[in-house]
């Protein structure tokens, strides 16, 4: 057996990952980020910042030699793809979202949700009130050297939503024209609305700010469902991305060693 398995299963050989502390741990953010460093796991990602402690989470990150990958800067609740919604507030949102990426040691992108169905709007009248949002923000990211990464969803985890695919998701992007708002391309929401994941993946690789896993239908890590990561990740390698992959995916029963092995 190697090392990775008896003593850090997170330190994965070739594809480095970092780990949704959300959903693999309990505790504090310092908690769980000493629990993601005990496991070997070179890296984290988070949701909200809002509710963290940045401060004492970046002194944690550094004395183990960690970075953050990224967070959730405007999550579910607040329609962006609302023509009516200020634009004034969603730019705001992204400036304190850069200033507080800034505070996580690596952390130069974070994500955003593009907001439910509003019933009185057509989906291309939605799209294109996120696509303004995005658009005004752009200064903010180009300042701060920080990118938006736009994550669709798929319709069972999250029926009722305004953005699923990639074909939409690449779209957006093309029409903000920026190279500082791109895609969070989460594996697991790919699969259940489209599959063709590694076709997909090639046609829409430059407009991909962020991978995130998890084995399809479950939602728990790779082996646990009907994906083949192997060659998934192999292909991720081919194509050059440089960054951690992101494991927002939960432990199968509850298990983050298992998890992470």
């Amino acid at each position: 057996m190697s090392e990775r398995t008896i003593e850090f299963p997170g330190r994965t050989p070739h594809t480095p990952v970092a780990v949704n502390i959300e959903m693999w741990f309990e505790g504090s953010f310092v908690e769980r980020i000493e629990q993601a460093a005990a496991l070997g796991f070179p890296a984290i990602e988070l949701w909200s910042w809002r509710d963290k402690d940045l401060a004492a989470g970046a002194e944690a990150l550094k004395r183990h030699g960690m970075t953050a990958t990224q967070f959730t800067a405007w999550g579910f609740g607040q329609e962006i793809n609302d023509p009516d919604f200020p634009v004034e507030k969603f730019v705001g949102a992204i400036r304190e979202a850069c200033e507080a990426a800034d505070l996580l040691p690596g952390c130069d992108r974070f994500c955003v949700v593009g907001g439910n169905d509003i019933p009185r709007l057509t989906k291309e009248e939605m799209q294109a009130a996120l696509v303004a949002k995005l658009r005004a923000a752009v200064p903010v990211l180009e300042q701060a050297r920080k990118t938006i990464i736009l994550e669709p969803m798929n319709p069972f985890n999250h029926p009722g939503h305004c953005l699923y695919g990639s074909g939409d998701g690449i779209a957006i992007c093309e029409a903000v024209g920026s190279p500082w708002v791109k895609l969070n391309w989460d594996l697991f929401h790919m699969q259940r609305y489209e599959g063709n994941l590694i076709e997909a993946m090639e046609k829409g690789w430059p407009w991909i700010g962020y991978l995130q896993f998890a084995d399809s239908p479950g939602r728990n890590e790779p082996g646990t469902g009907e994906i083949r990561y192997s060659e998934i990740f192999r292909k991720v390698r081919e194509l050059g991305y440089a960054l951690p992959i992101g494991a927002e995916c939960l432990p199968l029963g509850g298990n983050a060693r298992r998890g992470a092995e």
